[in-house]
């Protein structure tokens, strides 16, 4: 469902994460008190979390500055003419509006932001879950020449771009979790969703979605989710704004998309291993027909295949949950 013309002018007047008092709220929109009273109960139901107190009124858990268009443009740089960006208050889920897109020939290189999902998507039907000005939320759709067959790899050479920007931002420990996670001590970071349109021997069309967490979501939030988190603000100093790091992010993917096309995964598998946060630990790999099977992380293959040394053999997995061995 999504959020009406008047919800949104209400989170606009809420943006600056100080208490505004109902009646006043209802004059500055024009609109009765238990009108807003509504407006809040629609929000909130949404998944939007807002601070109430008796007498004081309602508030955003933080500030929330609307992406800028102009200031993510100028972030860009030299790859600011590869891109076609569009940003949106709100969508169902931005992979699979650019899924949609792509399906009528949108270009390579288009970029769709959102504020806000109303039906975020994860990695194995998973919701992704996060605030207001929390998280950003971005798919990218790329094409190639190359098939489905040729696209071996794609997801881990996207954590090693996610990786690069956060080093330009000055954050260093952050690692990868094969085959799609970006870790920190913490928990998980940022994570990916690949979608791909086209057939194994090519052209092909991809889409790819980052949702990259800025702040810890709400107590309300992290109840949903089912492993530990962490955000940006607990790794930097000062948190950039969010189009600074949504700029870094399409830098580094632009320059990874184009090396990927030239020469698949294989020369960013060294670069991947260097990043992995299991590499050479004991893990246990929980596989998609419920079947577990237990092992020393090796790293990945060419192909991006996990390499697990067990006691039967190395084996080579194409995909699974990890986790630390207990």
């Amino acid at each position: 469902m999504l959020l009406s013309e008047r919800a949104w002018q209400l989170l606009g007047a809420l943006a600056d994460g100080q208490f505004h008092a109902g009646d006043a709220l209802a004059r500055s929109l024009g609109i009765s008190r238990p009108s807003v009273c509504k407006l809040v109960s629609g929000l909130e139901t949404q998944g939007i979390v807002l601070h109430r107190i008796r007498g004081r009124g309602y508030r955003l858990p933080h500030v929330w500055q609307p992406l800028q268009a102009a200031v993510l443009l100028e972030g860009l740089g030299t790859v600011r003419d590869a891109l076609t960006v569009e940003i949106r208050r709100e969508v169902d889920s931005t992979n699979a509006e650019l899924l949609r897109q792509a399906a009528q020939q949108a270009r390579t290189g288009t970029v769709l932001v959102a504020e806000w999902q109303t039906a975020g998507r994860g990695r194995l039907g998973r919701r992704w879950v996060s605030g207001l000005g929390d998280a950003l939320t971005f798919s990218l759709l790329w094409r190639f020449d190359a098939g489905l067959n040729a696209l071996a790899g794609l997801s881990l050479a996207v954590g090693v771009a996610i990786v690069r920007a956060l080093n330009t931002l000055g954050v260093h420990d952050a690692g990868l979790k094969w085959p799609n996670d970006v870790m920190t001590p913490q928990g998980k970071l940022a994570g990916i969703l690949i979608e791909a349109q086209g057939d194994m021997l090519g052209p092909s069309a991809v889409v790819i979605g980052v949702g990259l967490n800025l702040r810890l979501p709400s107590l309300a939030a992290l109840a949903q989710i089912e492993q530990p988190v962490s955000g940006l603000a607990q790794l930097h100093a000062a948190l950039p704004r969010r189009e600074i790091v949504l700029a870094a992010l399409l830098r580094a993917l632009v320059d990874v998309l184009q090396q990927f096309s030239r020469e698949g995964f294989a020369q960013l598998g060294a670069e991947w291993q260097g990043c992995h946060v299991f590499q050479d630990r004991g893990v246990r790999v929980n596989l998609p027909d419920g079947r577990s099977i237990s092992g020393i992380a090796r790293g990945v293959m060419p192909g991006g295949e996990l390499c697990l040394e067990t006691a039967e053999g190395l084996r080579y997995l194409n995909s699974g949950e990890v986790g630390e061995q207990a």
